[in-house]
């Protein structure tokens, strides 16, 4: 079997979707490390974060990987619950758009695996459009692999989902006021 027939294969049987959620630590790193497992096998994989802005470990770790893209939302100055309506509608266009942008890369690159990174708050905070990404999610290329992170999936994500495996917070440092650490956290 040649290289390129042992590629064709293992895309053959791509095409799943997962969700990542939960209140506990770990959906981010669990992309994270499909990522790396995916470019390890020679995949194209594209990577946007929603609601994060901030220079993380994972994003110079990701520079190095051959065939790995990453795209970032602009900064939030916010949270979400602090911003007015005018606020919110003006972020989730953004959003909205550099979906629609990377959607549009994804398709013409021929990409493997999208993680969209915290779509999951972006869409339970009307931060991100949910039928924009439900109707990519319904006609999305046959191959694409699909991963969502974050708190809060709809129901019509959890149907949509081949995977759902939810994160339980049970003791986390944050909560005798330990903040996030370089290298472990962020």
């Amino acid at each position: 079997m040649t290289a390129t027939t042992r590629m064709d294969s293992m895309k053959e049987k791509l095409g799943l979707v997962h969700v990542y959620t939960g209140e506990g630590k770990g959906k981010t790193t669990a992309a994270m490390g499909l990522i790396l497992r995916a470019s390890g096998r020679g995949l194209r994989v594209t990577l946007l974060q929603f609601m994060k802005g901030r220079p993380t470990g994972e994003l110079q770790a990701l520079e190095r990987l051959e065939g790995v893209q990453v795209y970032r939302a602009k900064e939030m100055t916010k949270f979400s619950f602090q911003m007015t309506e005018t606020e919110k509608e003006a972020v989730r266009q953004r959003h909205d758009a550099l979906l629609r942008d990377v959607i549009g890369r994804c398709r013409a690159d021929g990409t493997d695996l999208l993680v969209l990174d915290e779509a999951l708050g972006a869409m339970a905070t009307g931060l991100l459009d949910e039928g924009l990404l439900l109707d990519f999610l319904d006609h999305r290329p046959a191959h694409l692999e699909v991963v969502l992170t974050g708190r809060n999936p709809s129901p019509a994500l959890l149907e949509r989902a081949d995977y759902v495996t939810e994160m339980v917070k049970r003791k986390h440092p944050f909560d005798k006021g330990v903040p996030a650490r370089d290298g472990i956290e962020k």
